[in-house]
Parts: structure tokens; sequence; C-alpha cells
């Protein structure tokens, strides 16, 4: 537990108006009230979910002594010092800041945006930093690590309570490095307010959290958010080969770099072949194996690659690491049966765009007259207008498609089918299947493969649940593939 004055993590935040003594000692920051102790500060916050202003009496009565709030109370209590703010929870990043110490300005932070690639890119890099002998922190959708301990993750980028905390665990543990997934709920929502980043990194952008951010032009304004930030003595590193690429560094102040297969870049890397063995680059001029698989991983390589050496790496070991390396759980991750000559794939792939690029892969990999079995659905509580599209993707690209329940969390999965019916082209109609229940429409796609077929299981990749009505029930793709396959 850290112990400051109020007057000391305040510094960097912009106040409208105080309300008591700032030289109170400060035990504990929190945004939920039910988590105060004695001589915490609570920091109440406008949510998605629920509105931070509304429990500051239930804050003071469990121990606050301090509020940082955008309106003040009717009725304030003598005891209590008042901070009014006008967003709170960019404050609170800046609070947190200085309340752990100023982690992120201790260690070298690389943040990587866009739609598809995040998770493959922050796990190769801290695999890599790893293999090339330094300790590195981990902040993912998968899990968190601080060199080699495990932490779980239940965000894709943590709150900016927890996500100092960690940044400060990493610096404690001795990590060289620290690279995070940062998502566009965790921009908009302030969570990476206050944080240094030594660098950050676009990957691509395509449809998707529009049930969050409502339009797609919103969506990319959020992404480049993230740049327009960048201090100037950090680098930033965007695909050029994606058509918004440049726009993302329009206005950053940070030193810009480009990565492309397409076009000409500061890092660039050429497709050689792409099997079901793995990838020929020529990367930087020189060939390169790597045991990854797709076009979509020549990306998530070169910028890998590229990230490496603006953090000073030598060429030729970071080449010779990354040739060793295995890609992200439920990227792509693929099993196969020896003797029917069936593979099944299992991907994360949950948008459009993500979709097609799998699917467009596992028809360069196929052989002879094998076929390719799609099972894939589309989450509850989320973007319905992708719905549809999911589905004329899977039908295009496959010729047989079961469509299924993902995590339906409040939704009734029939609904959600019902919407992903709509997008079925008039000609798919005869290969398509709908079965609610995904064990039943994974195993259907077992007994419906014959040798040289491809299954492919999407939409949840890593994930070892199903979350149905507010419940997560253990549910794991790939071993049901594995046992079913046996």
């Amino acid at each position: 537990m850290y112990l400051k004055t109020l007057e000391e993590i305040l510094q960097d935040v912009h106040i409208i108006e105080t309300i008591g003594s700032t030289n109170i000692q400060i035990k504990q920051v929190n945004l939920d009230s039910r988590k105060v102790m004695g001589n915490g500060l609570f920091v109440a916050i406008n949510g998605t979910e629920s509105n931070g202003h509304h429990f500051i009496d239930s804050a003071i009565a469990k121990g606050a002594v301090a509020i940082v709030c955008e309106i003040l109370p009717d009725i304030l209590d003598e005891n209590t010092t008042y901070i009014k703010v006008k967003n709170s929870s960019q404050a609170l990043g800046q609070i947190v800041h200085q309340y752990f110490d100023k982690p992120s300005e201790e260690i070298k932070l690389v943040g990587i945006t866009g739609t598809n690639g995040k998770t493959t890119c922050v796990t190769l890099l801290h695999r890599l930093m790893t293999k090339l002998g330094f300790k590195a922190g981990l902040l993912s959708t998968v899990e968190n690590k601080i060199g080699d301990k495990i932490l779980a993750s239940t965000h894709t980028t943590p709150n900016a309570i927890e996500l100092n905390r960690l940044l400060q665990e990493m610096v404690n543990a001795g990590c060289d490095y620290a690279f995070m997934e940062v998502s566009s709920h965790a921009i908009h929502q302030n969570r990476i307010a206050g944080v240094q980043f030594t660098g950050g990194v676009f990957t691509n952008i395509s449809h998707d959290h529009l049930d969050y951010h409502k339009t797609f032009k919103e969506y990319i304004n959020v992404k480049k958010a993230f740049f327009d930030d960048l201090p100037k003595n950090a680098f930033a590193l965007t695909n050029i080969d994606d058509r918004r690429g440049d726009v993302m560094l329009q206005n950053t102040k940070a030193k810009k770099y480009t990565y492309s297969l397409k076009k000409l870049s500061d890092y660039k890397a050429k497709l050689l072949d792409n099997s079901i063995i793995g990838l020929q680059l020529e990367l930087d001029g020189k060939e390169f194996f790597s045991r990854l698989i797709g076009e979509f991983n020549a990306y998530n390589l070169l910028l890998t690659y590229a990230v490496a050496r603006l953090l000073g790496m030598e060429e030729t070991e970071v080449m010779t690491a990354l040739s060793e390396l295995h890609s992200a759980e439920g990227r792509f991750d693929y099993l196969q049966h020896p003797q029917k000559g069936i593979t099944a794939i299992v991907d994360y792939a949950h948008t459009p765009d993500a979709l097609e690029k799998v699917l467009m892969t596992i028809h360069q990999l196929r052989q002879g007259n094998g076929k390719v079995i799609t099972v894939v659905g589309c989450g509850g509580d989320r973007d319905k207008a992708k719905r549809p599209r999911m589905a004329k993707i899977a039908c295009d690209y496959s010729d047989q498609v079961i469509f299924t329940s993902d995590n339906p969390r409040t939704e009734e999965p029939d609904a959600i089918l019902k919407d992903m019916e709509t997008g079925i082209p008039p000609y798919a109609t005869q290969k398509t299947l709908t079965i609610s229940d995904r064990l039943q429409a994974i195993k259907t796609a077992c007994r419906l493969a014959n040798p040289y077929d491809i299954i492919l299981v999407a939409g949840k990749g890593h994930e070892k649940y199903q979350e149905i009505m507010g419940v997560k029930h253990p549910f794991n793709d790939k071993t049901i593939l594995q046992e079913e396959l046996n």
C-alpha cells in the first residue's frame, strides 16, 4: 500500500475548485465505492454502466477522506476534501500515474492499437524480448504477464488504477520493457490517461465495436487520438498498406515510421511462400522463415521486427529469435488428425475483416478437393450491424457453414442467429446449417469432415468459457475439437 499526500498526487490534474485541505494522507485510490477503505480517495466517474457521483456518500461512509468529481454534491461533508474537475476519468489516470510513482516512465512501454492483430503482436514482442534475454511485461486480452509470471486478464486494457499497479509491479520485478494492447474503449474512457508510452503502433482498422462508438468515423478518430497524444520522444509506427494507416500519424508529435508488404516503407517484407508449415519471407532483404501461417501473420511478424529494431535490438539476433516463435493462443491455432488428414483451426476472428482474412488464408492452404467447413456465431450485446456481414463472408469463402451461438450474453441466441441469417446469399442456403448449441455445432462439423477438409471454428479463440445471461460456463473450442477428431 502506498502513502502519498493528496497534494502530491494531484500535481498534473487541472482542478476547477478545491474544498477542504489537500495536505492529507491518501492510502488508496478507488473508482469503486465498495472497495473504499480508511484514508481513501474516491474518484466519481460517470461510466457506461453506472455513475460514480451517486455513490459519493457511500464512499465517505466507508472511509474516503477525499472525493474527485465533476459535479459537487448538494450537501458537503465537513470532514471530507472535494476536488472538482472537468473530466474525472482523465483526472484518475493522472492521479494514479503519480500515486504509483510514474511507473510508465521507468519502463519502455509500447502500446499497440488496431482492430486485428493486437494480441498476437504484443505476445510475439513479449516472447521475443524474453528470448533475447530481457525481462518484459505483457498486457493483453489473453493474459497479463510479469516476466514468466501469469496473471488473469479481464479486459483488453485494464482500468487506470489496475494498469498503473501492474506497471509498477513490472518495474519492481525488474522488467525492461512492457507491451500492451490499447483498445478503442480504453482510449475513449481515458484508461491510459497519464501513461507515458515509448512507442505506439497501428495494425489496421475495420468494422468493429460500432455498438459502442456508433459510427466508423468516431471509431477511427478514437484510435487516432492515441497517436495524437504520444510525446515527441516516442516513436509512432503504422501499417501503410491499410488505407487509414497514414491518417493515424497526421497529428502525432512522435517520430514517424512505416511498415508494409505492398508499399515503400521504412520496414518492408515480401511474402515468398505461405503454407500449412509456415511463412517464408524476405525481411529487409534477408530470407526468413516462421512457423506462423497466413498473410496477416506476415504483417504481425513484420510489426514485431520493426518494434524490436526501433527499441535498439540487433537485426540478426531479432530475426533468429523471431523465427523460433509461435503465435498467441487462439490465433490461427491449428491441430491435425494425421490418419484422417483433417485440419481444424481455432481463431478469435470475431469481426468481418478478421473472418475474411482467416478464410482467405485457409483457401491458400487447402489441398486437392478439400472442403472448408466454418463454424461461426456473433456475440450478444455487441455491434448488430456486423452479424449479416459475418454470415455472408462465411458463405462466400466456405463449402459448408454452421451458424451457432458465440457468447450470447444477455441476448437470446436464436435472435442473434436470425440476424446472421439475413446475410445468407440466395445461392448459399443449401450449404448452411443453424445449430444454436455450440458443442453440437462443433461436433457436427467434425462428423461432416472428410480427408483434406479444413474446419474453422471462429469467434472465441483463446476463451475458455461461454457467457450466457451473465454467467460464464466452461467451454473450450480447441479441447472439443481435439476430443472429436481423436
